[in-house]
């Protein structure tokens, strides 16, 4: 029984290629109480990979969180099977804006501790007891009311390329950050003003719906299906359009763009630009934006000491990398002492 991916990235973008078949990206969670998280993960797997699902899933005792890409000739078959399975049944799925075949090139399905890595004692308060959801128009209409607070649930990379307009971003690595900063922010008003979040699906809004209920936030409130549900609501039904900018994604595409504005500028010149890349240095592969003609100034790199390395044969890189442990603060997005024009 194959639990896991035989194909490269490489292989698997070959083959789409070939087959010449649309796909569709989609994201969706749901908080449930699973109690053997590893049997739901192999069920998972192997309805999925049969169906040519590719992404990244992550399933807890929790619930489960999924970003992935369907086939468009298998969605039929593949919102049947999410159907059967009882908490997932009519579950709302949301579709990229911004449509692209290689989104994801593997099937990752994985056995977290969350879904969301919050920092949160779970036990200490009841994550159903959430804020209210609104659409798109009342969500409009809020931000419209000088009662209300809308804040960024997001991380700081971001809301650095896109943001609803009046929102508080607070400049965060981590979601855990924010929610502390936003209580101790809004203390003097837990009754008398409208605390109203957003995300980028309203999976992080969801449990902190609940976190700020239980620290004594008397109106709280989110946007049922993030930036993603928002702005299809917009289109569909003819709104005001009240995000600006991008919104960042967690796949291949990086970024769905929701409107003209470029509010965001090149991390190593200052123009205006909204590109996120990767450093080529893969002792590095720092997030950060960067323009076009950085890009080809810098060799894809985001200093000249990862220049140096990107510059070396490929043995020689490795030779270097050897033996030494890359941990998580060479992945810190966006921030880097190399980088002069990051806000």
């Amino acid at each position: 029984m194959q639990l896991y991916n035989t194909l490269s990235a490489r292989e698997r973008e070959v083959l789409i290629e070939a087959s010449g078949e649309d796909r569709l990206t989609i994201s969706f969670y749901q908080y449930a109480h699973i109690g053997n998280p590893q049997i739901l993960r192999n069920h998972l797997f192997l309805k999925w990979d049969e169906l040519d699902v590719l992404g990244r899933i992550y399933v807890a005792k929790e619930g489960i969180n999924a970003q992935l890409s369907v086939p468009r000739i298998q969605f039929d078959a593949f919102k049947e099977h999410l159907d059967s399975i009882t908490f997932l049944n009519g579950i709302r799925l949301n579709i990229a804006i911004e449509q692209d075949n290689k989104s994801f090139l593997k099937l990752k399905v994985k056995v977290r501790d969350k879904i969301v890595a919050d920092g949160l004692n779970d036990s200490s308060f009841d994550v159903t007891k959430k804020g209210v959801h609104v659409s798109a128009e009342e969500f409009n209409k809020l931000i419209d009311d000088p009662d209300s607070v809308v804040v960024d649930m997001r991380n700081h990379y971001e809301s650095e390329i896109g943001h609803f307009q009046k929102a508080v971003t607070p400049d965060v690595d981590t979601f855990r950050d924010s929610l502390d900063i936003i209580e101790d922010q809004l203390k003097e008003h837990k009754e008398d003003k409208k605390l109203v979040m957003y995300c980028t699906g309203g999976i992080r809004c969801e449990k902190a719906s609940a976190y700020y209920k239980h620290k004594g936030f008397k109106q709280v409130y989110q946007l049922e299906g993030g930036i993603i549900e928002y702005t299809r609501q917009v289109r569909d039904q003819g709104l005001e359009n009240k995000f600006i900018g991008k919104n960042f994604v967690f796949d291949e595409r990086r970024a769905e763009r929701i409107s003209d504005e470029v509010i965001a500028q090149c991390h190593q010149c200052g123009a205006p630009c909204d590109t996120h890349v990767n450093c080529a240095n893969d002792a590095c592969h720092l997030l950060f934006i960067q323009c076009d003609d950085c890009k080809a100034k810098m060799d894809a790199c985001c200093s000249e000491e990862c220049k140096e390395v990107h510059a070396l044969p490929y043995e020689e890189q490795k030779a270097l990398r050897k033996g030494k442990v890359y941990s998580n603060k060479i992945f810190k997005k966006g921030r880097s002492e190399a980088l002069k024009f990051k806000k």
